[in-house]
């Protein structure tokens, strides 16, 4: 893991087109702003954490009846 120390107003640039801007801190938080191509998804990691067992429990029960042993 890369760790940057960062002050407002300042960015760090990942692949050429999506920047990451402190915008504000406050007590123990900061708040960041992201800049994305459209077709990036950028997620909070409690929300893709989410989707990730979403969609893992849709397929589950399609591998279930896939494994399920032929009579």
């Amino acid at each position: 893991m890369l760790v940057l120390s960062r002050k407002k107003n300042e960015s760090i640039v990942i692949n050429d087109d999506i920047s990451i801007v402190v915008v504000e801190i406050r007590g123990d938080k900061v708040r960041l702003g992201v800049e994305a191509p459209k077709e990036v998804p950028v997620h909070r990691r409690e929300v893709y954490d989410a989707i990730k067992r979403a969609e893992l429990n849709v397929e589950a029960p399609a591998n279930d009846v896939d494994a399920a042993p032929a009579e």
